[in-house]
This record gives structure tokens, sequence and C-alpha cells, in this order.
């Protein structure tokens, strides 16, 4: 059998997609070794700031991993529009002529998924969509100027996308009362985002922090409008001057924005630092005091589950996190150690803090229940049970 992969972003980069991807492949190639798989992807590119050397043609047996080469871009809506289309036209190319019994395209700004949809067409092979947001929800958030425009258009592009599909996962349970309604009798399954192998096995810390010093509180991860940190850091930070020191570790969009904020506000307690490679990144958590997590104040993110979650509370480490909807609701039931706020609310912020315990917290429980392992594995017999239909 041959499968096809489409993911914009793929091991080494840094992202949620190729974090995910890149295990899904794994588990797919344990679970049927003789499956043959194709992957189009990029060259990494997911932080200016941060870019790792990998091969344009990877083959490994059975494994054939094609990395398109984009144009150089900001994070602005038309580079990425520029992009796309360059990443869209080499997947044409690149499988033109070819069999597949099953096209898999994950996808959190739809047009991946789009671009899944097409070649599917195109290629006379059923498809499995992957979705990781609902774009057309956060359309109105995101671009409100444009949303006029710009949501009739992707939503027929949603409509025509999901309808193609034989099957639809959709990472978050919190999107289930958006799809679910509009497209009746379509197969939805739920395998979320998970714990990463190398956070698995991470020791619980076992010596609580210092007196007498700020609390080092982390960041790690985008810097865009969905996090909104230029929201909430300025203020909360310069509130909490002397008792905690803010690390940002990432990049992105909104992060002039927040420096700019900072700057503004006379913020001196806030460092912000470009994003770094996983191993380090796993000893910046051990170091930190607390890990902190934030989404804008956007009707369309209360559906979201972020995937820095899963990896924050594997640490053992105290959370701090200004989530609402959905991801609150599984944070509270799921997680111990955790102090959620409202977005953007830095007084609500402060009080949550007084909450949190400070000290190591075992989470065992929550790496087994959530291992990206075995979510993947589950999610590659049901792709695999899909192919055989």
């Amino acid at each position: 059998m041959k499968l096809l992969i489409l993911s914009l972003y793929y091991a080494p980069d840094l992202s949620a997609g190729s974090f995910r991807t890149t295990a899904l492949v794994a588990a797919l190639r344990q679970a049927c070794p003789d499956l043959e798989v194709t992957v189009v992807t990029t060259l990494p590119n997911r932080y200016k700031s941060f870019s790792r050397q990998a091969p344009a043609l990877e083959q490994d047996e059975r494994l054939t991993v094609h990395r398109v080469q984009l144009p150089s871009h900001q994070s602005g809506m038309r580079d990425q529009a520029r992009s796309f289309l360059t990443f869209a036209r080499a997947a044409r190319r690149l499988t033109a002529g070819q069999h597949y019994d099953l096209v898999y395209a994950t996808s959190s700004r739809l047009m991946t998924a789009a671009l899944g949809a097409h070649l599917s067409r195109h290629l006379k092979t059923p498809l499995y969509l992957d979705l990781r947001d609902i774009f057309v929800d956060t359309i109105k958030d995101l671009l409100p100027r444009w949303a006029p425009i710009a949501e009739p258009v992707f939503g027929l592009a949603e409509r025509w996308t999901v309808q193609r599909a034989r099957s639809v996962n959709l990472v978050s349970a919190g999107f289930k009362p958006y799809f679910e309604p509009r497209y009746p009798g379509r197969r939805f399954t739920y395998f979320t985002n998970g714990v990463d192998d190398e956070f698995v096995s991470l020791p619980v810390p076992s010596v609580a922090p210092a007196s007498g010093r700020p609390l080092s509180v982390l960041y790690a991860g985008n810097i865009g409008e969905g996090q909104g940190l230029h929201a909430i850091l300025p203020e909360l930070a310069a509130s909490m001057s002397g008792v905690v020191q803010f690390r940002v570790l990432g990049d992105g969009g909104r992060r002039a924005a927040l420096e700019n904020a900072l700057s503004n506000a006379g913020v001196t307690n806030v460092e912000i630092l470009p994003p770094v490679a996983r191993e380090q990144l796993i000893a910046e958590y051990q170091a930190a005091d607390i890990l902190f997590l934030h989404l804008n104040d956007h009707a369309a993110f209360h559906k979201v589950l972020p995937s820095k979650l899963f990896e924050y509370a594997a640490t053992g480490k105290p959370i701090w996190a200004g989530i609402a909807g959905y991801s609150a609701q599984f944070a509270a039931s799921e997680i111990d150690n955790v102090a959620l706020f409202a977005p953007c609310d830095a007084p609500a912020a402060r009080g949550a803090f007084a909450g949190l315990r400070i000290e190591p917290t075992d989470r065992s429980g929550f790496v087994d229940k959530f291992a990206r392992s075995t979510i993947m594995k589950a999610m590659a017999s049901d792709i695999l049970a899909q192919m055989d239909d």
C-alpha cells in the first residue's frame, strides 16, 4: 500500500504540526512495515530566527520525504499565501502520475487540507483529513477587516474540502459543536495531541526554588496574534516586578509588538530569546519554576486544545495559564497544579498565581494517558483501516 502525507512542517522543524506528523509516520511504519510512505513537506522554516539543515530529498526504506524550499517570508498574510502557493505547486509536481491508496493531509489554516482535497480528486484517491484548527472561525478574530470577504470564500473551501474526505480527525473535542452539525453523516475521529517521547521519561523535579529571589516563569512557543502575549505580559510583568522574572523563548509575527509594548510600559523583568532546539528546551523547562501559557481573548480559541499543554504537564512544573473554553475545562479536569485565569486579564492572572503550589507535581498518570506514541498508534491503525476499505 502507498500513502501520501501532506504536512507543511516535518522534522527537524519546530512546530506542533511537525512533531505530530513525525510521530505519526513512525507509528505507521511500525504498524505496517510494508507500507510505502511519501511525505511532501517544506525545508525548516517555522521561525526565521531558528533553522536546522535538512535534505531536500530524504529516502529510507519505504519512506520518501520531499522538502520544498519556500521563498523567504515574514508572518504576513501575503507572504504566507505566496509561500503556500510555492508549496502547492511543488506538491502537484512531485505527485503527478503517481498512485497512492490514500492521501493524508494535516492542516491548521485549512489550505493544506484543501490542497489534500485537490490532490485526492486529481489522483482519484481517498482523503483522510487531520484538522488542527477552525480557520473559518478564526478569520473573524484575526482578520476582522477582511472577514466579510474572506469568511464566505474560506467557508466554501472548507465545505468542499471536508466533503471530499473519507474521514476527518479533529485534534480538539472542542471542535465537535462546530463541525458535526455542519457536516452530518461525515465520519469524525478525535485523536488529540499528546506527550512526545522525549518528555515521557522526564524525572519529576525534586527541589523547590530557593527563597529570596524572583520566581523564574518560562513561556516557550510562538509569539503571534493567537498567543496574545503583547496583550497580557506588559501589564502583568510590570505589576509583579520583583516577584517573577519572565523568560520568553520563541518568535513570530507579534514579537515586535510585544517588545514595543514592554518598552513602552518600562518593563524590566521580561527577557525575550530566540527559539531553541528541543533538547535545549527541556533544560529550560527543568530550570524554570513556573511554565506560562496564554491564548488571546478570541472566541475561536475557546474551542482549541494547545499542544503546549501536554508538553508543559509532562515536566511536573506548576502551570500558569490564561486560557478559556474547552482548553480550560481540559486543564482543570486532567492536570494537577494548574492556575487558570481569563485571557488578557492581568488582575485575574495575579489572583490565579496566588493559588499555585510552587513545588514539583507528579503527573505520571497524565503522561501515561496522553502519551503521543499511544495516540499515534491508534490513529495509525485508523488510517490503515481506511486504506483497506
